[in-house]
């Protein structure tokens, strides 16, 4: 039975209540109010810590405040690029099809976001500061020594800390770096923001601080790897133009024998029709101890159980389209069932850009990767749901095709239907199959995207031939034809990270760190792409933030005042 977190009341408690002195409260403490003090007295309580510390992380793919909501916190680095649109209106993509208009301090997504990361950043700070200062904590217990656990929870903490930086900068350009647990002696009011070069200097001070004491394997399902430092310090290095050093952090993480690409069938639908790409996104098949190799990094959710969580991946990208949705003929055919992905609102999707780079034999363009058609099917074949409606003409057993001969575009209010969706989002399963959450442990961080960044810094170094070669792993994998040294451009790795990582990837960030955000979003995004200027390559600081400030000035980023 896999691991899930406990639930984040405990760190919220934490946040709320970060250290208690007896000057501040009665002599005798209540047992039940949780404080810094009381809970960091030993490992189980920075465990514990840490489990809140990963569910804050886990709200990525959630909906914001780990809820039902329509606005998937994850689309701020993925939506509103060169191959994925909003397909409809709905949360981010507001933005996405108006940047002229809806990129402002004031929308709510804005402001959500900055202040979960730095909850991030803040529960960090506190396991940190606790561990690192506390003379009266009882480390043992566990696999490791008592300075092996202690450093283990620094590291991972550290760690932590820097992924929320990560997006902050990429997002935000210059915020204030804060490093010390908040109390209530503290507050302040008088922020500064800090360049951004030196909040990335102290990110790799802390991913390079975490690497020794992290394992290979993770602590615990869910948790942060080794390979997954060394693959940010890489991405880092990278940001800041110093790509030998990306390369040395890139073969760190590659040539460490446990990370490994998937390039044979396995797990749970081993023996049924598909390929080796998408084995590591079915339910049962996500973790390293289910066979998933190339896991770097997997969030835990779990249906039906407490801490489960549940995440919207699905609701987003997969596309209701073809779920009931595609009349033909005056008839709604298709039911829903677990095997087409189950529920989902299509609310973006690729464009038409990004379906055409592939080739028609790559594994990653195939209907398990991408779902081109759907097959009518009898009741049997589709239980425990019913069988299809045949439209007139049609038997069970034909196809239903989906259609991007046009592309998406423009502003309007429209959802189109009947287009391919990513399927590495798929539902998993449960005993309710249109339920509107998704509970499949999923894949964050996966050495095939190391193996682009090494391809990236070999390039950047001169060595074009050495990056086909590194391109050409991920590309055997899936069928792909192989590449030479002329094929080779920041473009074309650019392209190869889209049909490898699409949907997966902080598309928004590599984009920008590469310099080619506005370019690509102009040359292939037609639907929202034309209103995007830029200054649209940082995000606004929230308005709550700056009135916040009473006392000292913050100022907005070019553009927004």
């Amino acid at each position: 039975m896999r691991k899930v977190f406990i639930t984040s009341l405990i760190l919220f408690a934490v946040i709320l209540f970060p250290s208690c002195s007896h000057d501040n409260w009665l002599e005798e403490e209540p047992p039940h109010l949780i404080t810094s003090e009381t809970l960091y007295t030993n490992l189980d309580g920075f465990e514990s810590g840490l489990n809140g510390l990963y569910s804050l992380v886990r709200q990525e793919r959630q909906g914001r405040d780990n809820s039902l909501s329509e606005y998937l916190t994850a689309d701020i680095a993925m939506l509103g690029t060169d191959n994925y649109v909003p397909n409809g209106r709905g949360g981010f993509g507001f933005i996405a099809l108006n940047w002229d208009t809806r990129n402002v301090s004031t929308d709510s997504n804005f402001s959500y976001i900055f202040l979960w990361l730095y909850k991030v950043v803040n529960a960090a700070n506190t396991i940190i500061t606790q561990a690192e200062t506390r003379t009266d904590v009882d480390w043992s217990g566990g696999q490791g020594t008592q300075m092996e656990n202690k450093n283990r929870v620094i590291a991972e903490a550290k760690a932590i800390r820097a992924w929320a930086y990560r997006h902050l900068t990429f997002n935000w350009g210059d915020v204030p770096l804060n490093l010390e647990e908040s109390t209530g002696s503290n507050i302040k009011s008088d922020w500064t923001r800090t360049p951004v070069n030196e909040v990335r200097k102290q990110m790799i001070k802390d991913w390079r601080a975490a690497e020794p004491y992290i394992g290979i394997e993770p602590s615990m399902q869910g948790r942060i790897s080794k390979g997954a430092v060394q693959h940010y310090l890489s991405e880092m290095y990278l940001t800041l133009k110093k790509p030998d050093s990306a390369l040395i952090w890139a073969d760190k993480c590659i040539n460490t024998p446990n990370y490994k690409l998937v390039t044979e069938r396995y797990g749970v639908r081993a023996n049924q029709p598909g390929v080796p790409f998408m084995d590591m996104f079915y339910d049962g098949n996500s973790n390293r101890e289910e066979g998933n190799l190339e896991a770097l990094w997997v969030f835990q959710f779990e249906y039906n159980a407490i801490g489960g969580g549940g995440s919207i991946m699905r609701r987003y990208h997969n596309g209701t389209g073809a779920n009931r949705l595609v009349p033909i003929n005056g008839i709604l055919p298709l039911q829903f069932t677990i095997e087409r992905g189950s529920r989902g609102i299509s609310r973006e999707a690729p464009n038409k850009f990004a379906l055409d780079l592939y080739e028609s034999q790559d594994d990653r363009f195939s209907n398990y990767a991408i779902r081109h058609y759907y097959t009518l099917k009898t009741a049997a074949e589709n239980a425990p749901a019913p069988a299809d409606e045949l439209p007139e003409g049609y038997q069970y057993g034909d196809k239903i095709w989906l259609n991007y001969e046009n592309d998406l575009t423009g502003l309007a209010n429209n959802r189109v239907l009947d287009y391919p969706f990513v399927r590495k989002w798929d539902a998993a399963e449960t005993d309710i199959i249109d339920l509107p959450l998704t509970y499949n442990d999923q894949v964050y961080l996966r050495i095939s995207e190391t193996y682009l960044l090494k391809a990236e810094a070999q390039f950047k170094l001169g060595d074009a031939a050495a990056a086909a070669e590194t391109i050409n792993f991920i590309r055997r994998r899936a069928n792909a034809s192989e590449i030479t040294a002329s094929d080779i451009t920041m473009d074309f790795i650019l392209d190869e990270r889209s049909r490898e990582l699409i949907t997966e990837e902080h598309r928004r960030y590599t984009l920008l760190r590469t310099g080619k955000w506005l370019e690509r979003v102009k040359a292939h995004n037609f639907r929202g792409g034309q209103t995007a200027t830029a200054r649209d390559t940082l995000y606004p600081i929230p308005q709550i933030v700056i009135d916040a400030n009473l006392t000292k000035p913050m100022p907005q980023n070019p553009g927004f005042n």
